[in-house]
């Protein structure tokens, strides 16, 4: 066993470095397991800080880059969430996906508009299209 004194280093741990803090934060709201698990991964990869939020518990206190979320959950209005989070923080781009959206709806349409969301997405998620909305709402992470 070692003792503190001449010759003795000692390295910190932080949970996240300078660099994850320049990271870009982006919250997922999703029930299902393995798709919050693939958004995570997906989002990581490509450089981004990535929370997950508890479904039923929003932390609206916490401001993020952006907002992912199932606008379909079955035990919370997705609906719903979209008002809080905007009335939170008005300025946070939410991505809305769900399994009940229709593949080739237009992004940035009328369902958009109707959520009040920037995007929608439909489930099965593609993550070159998840991340090109991404990046198009936020930028690359650095």
């Amino acid at each position: 066993m070692s003792a503190l004194g001449p010759g003795c280093t000692i390295t910190p741990q932080m949970p996240y470095t300078l660099q994850d803090q320049n990271r870009l934060d982006i919250v997922i709201y999703e029930e299902d397991y393995l798709t919050r698990a693939l958004l995570q991964e997906w989002l990581s990869q490509a450089g981004y800080r990535v929370r997950v939020g508890r479904p039923h518990e929003a932390d609206l206190d916490r401001p993020a880059d952006l907002v992912i979320l199932n606008v379909y959950m079955p035990k919370q209005a997705g609906a719903q969430w979209v008002r809080d989070i905007q009335s939170a923080h008005p300025d946070t781009p939410i991505i809305a996906i769900s399994g009940q959206f229709r593949s080739g709806l237009c992004a940035g349409g009328a369902t958009a508009q109707t959520l009040g969301v920037r995007q929608v997405i439909a489930k099965p998620l593609i993550r070159a299209d998840l991340l090109e909305a991404v990046r198009g709402m936020i930028g690359a992470s650095e």
